[in-house]
């Protein structure tokens, strides 16, 4: 386990996340990440861009076709 200090960037407030850490999860300068929280932690992910696109273009579609969808769910 690793522990880092919340410091002040800018007007606000971060945490720089050691190379090992970003290594372990694969990450690299750029990436963005996804954050979830649970009860008193937070879990970091990468976002896999092929993923994201996918979920997108299906958000869209589901809203294009609500109807049509709905109907076919019956």
């Amino acid at each position: 386990m690793k522990t880092v200090k919340v410091r002040r960037i800018g007007n606000s407030l971060g945490v720089i996340l050691p190379k090992e850490l970003l290594s372990s999860i694969q990450a690299a300068e750029g990436e963005e990440l996804s954050v979830s929280v649970t009860d008193s932690s937070l879990r970091l992910s990468v976002i896999n861009q092929d993923v994201a696109n996918q979920v997108e273009v299906g958000r869209d579609i589901a809203s294009r076709y609500r109807s049509t969808l709905r109907n076919l769910a019956k």
